[in-house]
């Protein structure tokens, strides 16, 4: 078994062939959706505008085998993001991935100021 790497995955998409019901759950729900929701889960995290009310992203945090890679973190959380959509009976397409391997990053610390 090789070693396991935590990505963070954004998930994005155009809404589509929505029904008169889902627009207007949208619409109704755009408030708890918004920037200030952004967030990266397990589970996921919804966001989008309400106007015009086109685009999506879904945030997600995936753990998967590192020799995997980023296209298997991208297919976990495209698989998770169609699933959930589908629940709630969005329509939705054209979803496409960005992959960060939080394992992997580089972070650039500033030093410490001299007195």
């Amino acid at each position: 078994m090789s070693a396991q790497h935590t990505y963070r995955v954004i998930v994005r998409g155009t809404w589509d062939e929505l029904t008169e019901a889902a627009r207007g759950r949208l619409l109704a729900e755009a408030a708890d959706h918004g920037m200030t929701s952004m967030r990266f889960a397990e589970e996921g995290s919804l966001t989008y505008e309400a106007a015009p009310l086109k685009h999506f992203s879904m945030r997600y945090v995936v753990v998967s085998d590192a020799a995997d890679g980023d296209e298997m973190a991208a297919a976990l959380a495209e698989e998770r993001a169609e699933t959930a959509l589908r629940a709630l009976g969005y329509g939705f397409a054209g979803l496409r991935s960005t992959v960060m391997d939080l394992d992997t990053m580089k972070v650039n610390r500033k030093p410490a100021s001299r007195r």
